[in-house]
């Protein structure tokens, strides 16, 4: 079994705020407000970014989410694609491929093995675009032997 680290609980923690925060149609510095503890520093930065920066946020998704608006996306798929895009344009501390990574397997835990597929595609256009040109994920070494 892996070991799930205190970021990933984060940001398992950032999703539910925000899907809370979706499903109530509310600010989500608004339901960090309703906590009666404040969660974990790094879930509650997540939270509060993605609600500053949603407009630039879902306008880098919907750029690159082939034959779906923002808004139909199923919830889980979005928000995760938020926190993500909010770590890569505001968390530069945070590798790219992490961030990638962490997303997709949340997607599969959370959602579905294709939301996983349509995460990663979706971050690694994203990624490209706002960390510089730096793919989301290194290239597989091609097969065969190495010349030499």
């Amino acid at each position: 079994m892996a070991v799930v680290g205190p970021r990933r609980e984060a940001r398992e923690r950032a999703l539910s705020l925000l899907y809370e925060a979706d499903a109530k149609g509310i600010e989500p510095a608004a339901v960090l407000g309703e906590l009666p503890v404040p969660p974990d520093p790094f879930a509650a930065d997540l939270v509060r970014g993605v609600g500053r920066c949603r407009a630039r946020i879902d306008a880098l998704i919907a750029r690159y989410s082939v034959d779906w608006t923002v808004e139909r996306m199923p919830v889980i798929d979005r928000t995760l694609l938020r926190i993500a895009v909010y770590e890569l344009l505001e968390r530069t501390e945070i590798p790219t491929a992490v961030v990638v990574s962490e997303a997709v397997e949340l997607a599969k835990v959370y959602s579905t093995d294709e939301s996983g597929r349509f995460v990663n595609g979706v971050l690694g256009s994203v990624a490209t675009e706002v960390r510089g040109g730096r793919p989301a994920q290194p290239s597989p070494p091609p097969p065969g032997p190495t010349p030499g």
